[in-house]
Order: C-alpha cells, then sequence, then structure tokens
C-alpha cells in the first residue's frame, strides 16, 4: 500500500480525492527562481551613499533574506563580457565556457527564427544618435530610441527589409527596440559593442571592427536614410520622442546548441519574461515559456501576471519556474536611479511578495533571488562584480534572523561564496 492508502494493482484509494491531491501536492519540491535584472548597484551621493536597492522598500526580499541562506555570486566568468545573456545563462546551470555561443541567436529562438548552421544572428537595435554638425560626428542619443513602442518600430523594420538592397541579409521584427538581423553564410567574428555601453559617446571608436566589418558598418550607414524617410519616424518626432534614425548591429553568434533541462535536473521547466533572450534560453534548454499578456520589459510591465502565471504553472506539472523582471536594469542603462528605485519596489510588491504568499499553498518549496549581474547608474552598464543571493527552503527556514537584502550580503561572515555561477542552481535543486 502506498502513501495515500492505495493498493498496488488497484484504483482503489481509501482516502477522499482532494486529500490524496494535497498529498501529492506537499511531497514534491517546487523551485521558484526570481530574478531582479540589475538590481545590484554602487553607492550614489544621490542617495546619501546608499544604493538603490538600499533605499528602495523591500519588506518581502528582506524576508526571505531573514529566513533564507545569504550569499554572493559570480555569474560572468573570466574573460567574458558581462551581458545578461552569459550572467542568465550561467544561472539557469549552464557554463557559458562550454555552451555560450552568442546572444542573438538565443533571441532568434524565441522569435521563432530558424538558424541554419552557416547562419550568423546579430541583434539589430533601433537607436537614436544625435549628430554634430560643426565637427560630423555621431553620437549614441539613446540605445533603445526612446523605448520606441513596437507599433511604430514593426513598420520601420518592414522598411529595411524592403529598401535594404543588400544581397544575404534578412530582418525580423521584434519587441520594442529589441530587432534581428540574419547574415545568411556570414561573418560572426567581428568586434561588436553593446549600444547601451556608449551612451552619450561619440560611435566612431565603438563601431564594428575586424573580420565583416565593413559590410556591417555599409549597413548601418544605409539604415540611416532609410529610417529617417519613413512616415514611423515623423509621428514620433511630432510626439517629441527620439527618432530611431539608425540600426545598431552587435550580440552576434551562431545557432546554440543546450542539453535538455528535463535531462539535467530531471525537472519540468517553465520562463516567464518579457525579453527574447531569457525566453530563447528558455526554447533552447527545452523548457516552455508562458506567454504573459502585458509584458513589456520596463517599468509598465505586468509583474501580477508574470507572478499568478508562474505559481499557475507550478500548481500543475511544472517544477521548476525562472521569473526574470528585465525594469531594473533598464533603469540602470539608462542612469535613472529613481526609476530604479521604483523597479525595485515594484519587483519586491508585485512579484516577490505575491510569489512568496502564493507558493504556500504549493507544499514544499525553495526560492531563489537574485539579480543577474550589477547594472550600475553612473556607469550605465553592466559589470562583472559578485552579485548577492538568497535560497529560502521552506522545509528548513532560517529563525531568528534580521538581514536587508542587498548588497551588505557580501560583508556578513559566514556567507556562501560561489566563483562559478553556473554551480548555484545545483546547490538549489540538489540542496
Amino acid at each position: 500500500m502506498d502513501e495515500a492508502g492505495r493498493e498496488d494493482g488497484n484504483s482503489f484509494c481509501f482516502l477522499p480525492c482532494l486529500f490524496c491531491y494535497k498529498i501529492t501536492a506537499h511531497t514534491v519540491m517546487k523551485y521558484i527562481v526570481l530574478i531582479g535584472d540589475g538590481m545590484a548597484d554602487k553607492p550614489l551621493r544621490e542617495l546619501g551613499g546608499r544604493t538603490p536597492l538600499q533605499a528602495a522598500l523591500t519588506p518581502n526580499m528582506d524576508k526571505l533574506a531573514s529566513r533564507g541562506l545569504c550569499g554572493m555570486v559570480k555569474t560572468i566568468p573570466n574573460g567574458f563580457d558581462p551581458g545578461s545573456d552569459v550572467a542568465n545563462m550561467s544561472v539557469l546551470g549552464y557554463d557559458p565556457a562550454v555552451y555560450y555561443s552568442g546572444r542573438a541567436p538565443l533571441e532568434a529562438a524565441s522569435m521563432g527564427v530558424e538558424l541554419s548552421e552557416d547562419d550568423v544572428a546579430y541583434r539589430c537595435n533601433l537607436v537614436s544618435l544625435r549628430y554634430d554638425k560643426q565637427s560630423t560626428s555621431a553620437y549614441m542619443e539613446d540605445y533603445s530610441a526612446g523605448h520606441i513602442e513596437t507599433r511604430y518600430s514593426r513598420g520601420l523594420i518592414d522598411a529595411l527589409s524592403e529598401y535594404m538592397r543588400e544581397p544575404g541579409i534578412s530582418f525580423h521584427p521584434g519587441i520594442s527596440y529589441r530587432h534581428l538581423m540574419i547574415w545568411h553564410h556570414g561573418e560572426s567574428e567581428a568586434r561588436c559593442t553593446p549600444p547601451h555601453d556608449i551612451t552619450g559617446k561619440n560611435i566612431k571608436d565603438h563601431l564594428p571592427s575586424g573580420p565583416g566589418s565593413d559590410f556591417l558598418k555599409l549597413l548601418m550607414r544605409k539604415s540611416v536614410d532609410i529610417l529617417q524617410s519613413q512616415e514611423y519616424n515623423w509621428k514620433r518626432f511630432e510626439e517629441g520622442k527620439n527618432p530611431a534614425n539608425s540600426i545598431w548591429l552587435w550580440g552576434q553568434g551562431r545557432k546554440p546548441r543546450l542539453p535538455a533541462f528535463s535531462e539535467k535536473y530531471g525537472l519540468k521547466g517553465a520562463m516567464v519574461s518579457a525579453v527574447d533572450l531569457t525566453k530563447g534560453l528558455a526554447i533552447c534548454a527545452g523548457m516552455d515559456v508562458l506567454d504573459v499578456p502585458g509584458v513589456t520589459g520596463y517599468l509598465d510591465t505586468n509583474y501580477e501576471g508574470k507572478a499568478d502565471y508562474a505559481l499557475k504553472a507550478l500548481a500543475g506539472d511544472t517544477d521548476f519556474v525562472y521569473i526574470h523582471v528585465e525594469a531594473p536594469d533598464e533603469a540602470g542603462h539608462m542612469g535613472k536611479y529613481l526609476d530604479k528605485i521604483q523597479a525595485i519596489e515594484d519587483f519586491d510588491n508585485r512579484v516577490v511578495g505575491r510569489v512568496m504568499f502564493g507558493a504556500r499553498s504549493l507544499g514544499d518549496h525553495r526560492i531563489l533571488l537574485m539579480p543577474d549581474h550589477p547594472t550600475p547608474i553612473e556607469a550605465k552598464t553592466h559589470t562583472s562584480d559578485p552579485v548577492p543571493f538568497v535560497i529560502y527552503d521552506s522545509t528548513a527556514p532560517i529563525e531568528g534572523s534580521k538581514v536587508s537584502y542587498d548588497e551588505e550580503i557580501s560583508r556578513m561572515d559566514d556567507i556562501m561564496k560561489l566563483e562559478s555561477g553556473h554551480k548555484l542552481l545545483d546547490y538549489l535543486i540538489k540542496g
């Protein structure tokens, strides 16, 4: 006879069905990863020497820190640029040194763009360049073209597809400023700079270089004439918004190959995210992607929807959910500390708190809370510094501790310190 009172080989049960369901639910561990992208930061003079994470009101994250295992983890391996692609790959348990092939091919997987072995995918940002007529120089005014609305950006990408008469390339529309260009039988060894790394800087020293760079620069120059003539940009100008007057190509790579998450950990996993990068990681790992309406990757995203869809999946046959919130990272790239505080507080109140409350009905569960990497306000880009994390286990909560979830965790005694970020998920799942 098994735990629920069933006899072997029989469907007969002594207990009501609802009670059997509760026993089953409470004997299966569920796993939740909560990623506040780019939350970690440096102390700011405007905040009296505090970081945005310290200045924000975060009672739910503080509660997890007080009742869980705290530590610091390096998600960016030595020798890698501190991108969200590398960082989230690490957090998902895949060693970038083994599996990383570029950012854009992960986004291609999310967008349903099939790559052949000879194709190279490039991230294609719609950006705003500012021109200095006296020096004939161009500066990166806005890496997101004012977070251009998708209803405008798709028309601009369609125009590029129609008028860019270069053989061997194709454009694929995404969301807001984030799109793709595929260079069929193309070059992948060019050195390209993420546009969010050079906000306010002269683009001259940051244009593509190396193999294939002349062709990439030609495409970027041609895009200026095409985009500036589009009615979609005139409408944005009339609305007082930054025009999308150029493309910026970067993040290239070939088709990735990841072992299935279910084979690696023996769990059915799902991803909740607004950005193609993390959704593409999930698809390449054989995880489900939960389609949450109203997610934007910015301050106006559907926070509650992300939490609710994750909890609903976990109440079913899903064992593991990765909830990714982009808004703190976007605020960091723009250098807006008040927006970053708001994003962190919304994440705490509308995602973390909601998940903590809802997880009670799931039975035994573990929660991993962390940023993927820092995005300091002053730097306006990612850094490779270790980030604070918390692992909370509902079956073994820590009692009597009082810890705030912020960068000061690094100063605590006897914390876990991991140099290999891809091993952190093993601690969450294997205990």
